[in-house]
């Protein structure tokens, strides 16, 4: 493994969530300017992030589920009323060749 690639300058850092109003103090590299004073009294860089597991929906159990089952059933509709059209459209070109063809016995 090689010894001068992975950072040293790991610190307790503060990411907030200020969406879901959810803090946590963990350890981090990442850069920022602004700081906060914590629960324990000591004050630490803060990281803001967009989302996290209290504002996710995944985690919160809002997720919405797809109806895949009624896209399928949707497909299938479509799929068959194509092929009724189809059907009916080669039907009225057989009565029409053989409506052209009486005529031209006559």
């Amino acid at each position: 493994m090689k010894s001068s690639i992975h950072p040293q300058s790991y610190r307790p850092v503060v990411f907030s969530d200020d969406q879901a109003g959810f803090a946590f103090l963990t350890q981090s590299t990442a850069q920022t300017t602004e700081t906060i004073k914590w629960e324990d009294g000591n004050e630490y860089p803060l990281v803001k992030v967009h989302i996290s597991s209290a504002s996710h929906p995944f985690f919160t159990g809002e997720e919405k589920i797809i109806d895949t089952e009624g896209r399928v059933d949707r497909f299938k509709a479509r799929e068959k009323a194509a092929q009724e059209r189809k059907a009916a459209l080669a039907n009225k070109a057989k009565k029409a060749k053989a409506n052209k063809a009486a005529k031209t016995e006559k």
